[in-house]
Order: C-alpha cells, then structure tokens, then sequence
C-alpha cells in the first residue's frame, strides 16, 4: 500500500444529477408520487405529482 495512498484516500464517487434532482422533488412533498422514466438503463425524466389532502368537513345536525 502507498502510504500517500493511505493519507488521501480517492474521494467518493459523484453522484449523477438525477439523483440531487430526486432529492429536491422529494424533499419537499408531503403526498404525492415521484417517478422516474428509463430508457437504455438511463434516467431520462422526472416526473412530480404531487397532491393536497383536505381535511374532512364535519357537518354540524341542521335544525328543523
């Protein structure tokens, strides 16, 4: 073992782009579906939906 070796270990590898622009559509969604779409082995679209849960209404006994 090269002891400069042992001093700089080789850095990790970069992480594609894809992976970063996954991240930033899942980090902020709180329902919804992040997909992603292949083709040749190769991420090639990002696709968000995203969607907004409504609480239920409680409806309050009409009076006669």
């Amino acid at each position: 073992m090269n002891p400069e070796t042992a001093l700089h270990p080789d850095p990790a590898p970069a992480e594609p782009e894809w992976v970063a622009l996954v991240r930033s559509k899942v980090r902020d969604l709180r329902y919804g579906v992040v997909q992603l779409v292949v083709h040749d082995g190769r991420v090639t679209q990002i696709e968000r939906t995203e969607r907004t849960r409504l609480e239920p209404v409680r409806e309050e006994p009409r009076s006669r």
